[in-house]
């Protein structure tokens, strides 16, 4: 594969995993506390052995999770939780404690808060939360502080990291913190409600649109890159 091919198959690699995180989008769009992904593009030089020295290809190392709000949508559910502002609930997992939005909670049967997968949710000390099963009123500020039947019990904990970049996916609403997590001081928990996925459905159709056009138009030069090869390949080895 001559130069020509090498930058195309980069930049169809990088098309191919932006095409990978607007699917990836676009399935979670009624997902509880997703949060909208996208890829990073850029520019890496590689030396060559030739006239010019090097060549330009195409890169995708990163992706950036955003962090606009997502949609409340009103439950009426006691433990269901949505964050309003930054930061995330913390849950215990068999890997470790990791970060999440998604913030439908339930008493299993020991009377712990535990999400969908079994998750504890922890609180501002990192301990799991236990609610008395007797409890006949149960509510939760905004402060995270859980009260059941007039009796503060403890404050569900909210926190973040100070550089984004050092929060990794794991899976749909699962994050993994490479840095040290800090307490969030101006979010707002809402009891009853649910947030939604920040995925605007209309932006990422246009934008899967886009990448597949791109990248159709990058196969077809390296068809052609490679029809012109073959010719000369055939022409050169031709007798005279």
């Amino acid at each position: 594969m001559d130069t020509a091919g090498y930058v195309t198959l980069s930049r169809q690699t990088g098309l191919a995993n932006e095409l990978q995180s607007v699917a990836n989008n676009i399935a979670n769009l009624s997902t509880t506390g997703y949060r909208r992904e996208g890829m990073i593009f850029a520019e890496m030089v590689k030396a060559l052995d030739a006239e010019g020295g090097s060549v330009a290809l195409t890169a995708t190392h990163a992706r950036v999770t955003s962090a606009e709000q997502g949609v409340m949508r009103a439950t009426g559910g006691t433990y269901d939780l949505a964050i309003e502002g930054e930061g995330f609930f913390q849950v215990e997992t068999p890997n470790g404690p990791r970060l999440t939005r998604a913030g439908a909670f339930s008493p299993d049967a020991t009377g712990e808060l535990v999400n969908p997968l079994g998750h504890r949710l922890l609180d501002a000390g990192g301990a799991p939360i236990f609610v008395p099963p007797n409890a006949a009123n149960v509510t939760i500020a905004t402060d995270g502080t859980l009260t059941a039947d007039g009796q503060p019990i403890t404050q569900i904990g909210l926190v973040t990291v100070d550089d984004p970049g050092q929060l990794r996916r794991e899976d749909g609403v699962l994050f993994r913190a490479d840095a040290p997590t800090t307490p969030v001081e101006g979010g707002a928990m809402l009891q009853g409600f649910l947030e939604g996925a920040n995925v605007n459905a209309v932006a990422e159709i246009a934008r899967m649109i886009q990448v597949q056009r791109a990248y159709e138009a990058g196969q077809r030069l390296m068809d052609r890159e490679d029809e012109r090869i073959r010719q000369v390949m055939s022409t050169m080895a031709s007798p005279a």
